[in-house]
């Protein structure tokens, strides 16, 4: 785990805020979709409504707690949300299969790499993707790592027809795994290592294979936006995405503390779970070295291609779309702004 620090905003920037903050005469209406509950990742949204930086930025920032990347970007794609947080993926296969629909666009990504993973029990002799052949996996069938499965087979010379697939409720997929009733799941990786372990298993039972640790290149979950709002508000979008930024450095440095806003809105959650799962998520997602170099927020685009690629072969879409349709940077902060990893 890296330790995070805040970096100053540049000048330009904070002069740019306090000119927004002081000559905005309305503040400017943002619906915002999650993509699941209210839990340790969501944080830096939470975070950036409660400390006012949305409002800093001339912007009244309603979010919501979600049921999935694709509730999310569908309901940003009705008009319902102006913008949301959504599996970059889910995004490309939106796009492919509508073509003549509502423009939505990535404008910051948050998980650098792709959070699925598979987790296989040790006792079923598995301690590499060639040993996955012939074992039974679990996952809902809207699963990342079920969707993008061909992909990490074909990474780690694996058949992809080798194994044989359940598809199961969420609920249940965990559960499963630790009866033994089937020989690995795919799930995301802060959110089934914590569901397996609160069903009795330990990390030291399992085989975890992260997708981004062999060879699957996939973006995770970005911010998406409706292109329609983003032409006519380009600066609320770049509020957005800045008083975001800023909860985010904020929250690599003091994940403990980052904590209590997820809590101030959910009083029920497991604050120590949650503060697990927080970390988890900085550490496998979303404090990477790409994100390193170039920035938090930011995508390489030969590495956006070659993933819109494999995800169109692995989902069987039906185009493959641009790369411009799925991801802009036009609106992210200044890159020394987004320099916000400790070295």
């Amino acid at each position: 785990m890296h330790r995070s620090a805040i970096r100053p905003l540049s000048l330009a920037t904070a002069l740019g805020a306090i000119l927004l903050s002081g000559t905005a005469s309305a503040a400017t209406d943002i619906r915002f979709q999650l993509d699941w509950r209210f839990e340790g990742p969501s944080a830096p949204f939470l975070m950036a409504v409660e400390r006012g930086y949305f409002e800093e930025e001339g912007l009244n920032v309603e979010i919501d707690s979600g049921s999935g990347s694709a509730g999310a970007i569908n309901r940003v794609a009705s008009g319902a949300y102006q913008m949301g947080f959504g599996d970059l993926n889910a995004l490309v296969e939106f796009l492919a299969e509508n073509p003549d629909g509502p423009g939505i666009q990535g404008v910051y990504v948050v998980y650098d790499g792709s959070p699925a993973a598979v987790f296989a029990r040790k006792d079923r002799d598995i301690e590499s993707p060639a040993d996955l052949a012939g074992k039974t996996l679990a996952a809902p069938t809207f699963d990342t790592g079920y969707r993008a499965w061909g992909i990490f087979a074909n990474a780690n010379d694996l058949d992809a027809d080798a194994v044989t697939w359940q598809n199961v409720d969420p609920a249940l997929r965990e559960t499963l795994l630790e009866r033994g009733d089937v020989d690995a799941i795919t799930g995301f990786y802060f959110t089934s290592l914590l569901n397996l372990e609160a069903r009795g298993m330990q990390e030291g039972e399992l085989t975890i294979m992260p997708f981004p640790d062999y060879g699957v290149p996939l973006y995770g979950n970005a911010i998406i936006a409706s292109e329609q709002f983003s032409e006519e508000n380009p600066e609320a979008v770049e509020g957005f995405l800045r008083a975001f930024n800023r909860a985010l450095a904020e929250t690599l440095a003091d994940p403990e503390g980052a904590i209590d806003y997820v809590r101030n809105r959910d009083g029920l959650i497991d604050v120590e779970l949650e503060t697990r799962r927080l970390k988890l998520a900085i550490e496998g997602a979303i404090d990477t070295e790409d994100a390193r170099a170039h920035g938090a927020g930011a995508i390489d685009e030969a590495r956006l291609e070659e993933s819109i690629r494999l995800v169109a072969e692995a989902y069987d879409l039906p185009e493959v779309p641009d790369a411009e349709r799925v991801f802009t940077s036009r609106f992210l902060p200044a890159q020394e702004d987004r320099m916000i990893f400790a070295d």
